[in-house]
């Protein structure tokens, strides 16, 4: 049961951090192990959308709910796939100086102890590399 939570603060406002994650769309360009994504569906308040991950010769795709309260909160609901459960959310907590704290969390279990197994050894190191890319995403979208 791998969990990881993380707090960066960041030069970037709130709804500039919450618009960068909320466009799944983009992910295959800038984060790793994100081979593709598709929207089912999307409205004001939630996207329906399937992710596919791989890494050599793993490959999985799963469909996540992802209940968007803007500008300060986005959480991910599992839907189907490769996992036990998937509990995940950003928040984006507003800086008086127009920056912003983004809070990570991220807690799932895959249904195979074999992935569970490879996946745990590597865990806290790809999060890492994973929320680092969307910050130098941020930086190559928002930077003057």
């Amino acid at each position: 049961m791998p969990t990881h939570a993380e707090k960066r603060h960041l030069p970037y406002s709130d709804r500039q951090m919450f618009d960068l994650v909320a466009n799944i769309e983009c992910y295959p360009e800038f984060l790793p192990w994100c081979v593709g994504t598709r929207i089912k569906t999307r409205d004001e308040e939630m996207i329906v959308a399937d992710m596919v991950i791989g890494y050599k010769m793993f490959r999985e795709k799963f469909t996540s709910r992802v209940k968007l309260s803007t500008p300060d909160r986005i959480d991910v609901i599992y839907e189907d796939g490769p996992f036990r459960y998937l509990n995940n959310h950003w928040i984006f907590l507003p800086q008086e100086d127009g920056s912003c704290v983004v809070d990570f969390y991220v807690d799932f279990e895959f249904r195979s102890k074999l992935l569970q197994k490879m996946i745990g050894v590597v865990f806290n190191e790809a999060v890492k590399i994973m929320v680092h890319a969307f910050e130098k995403r941020a930086t190559a979208v928002y930077a003057e």
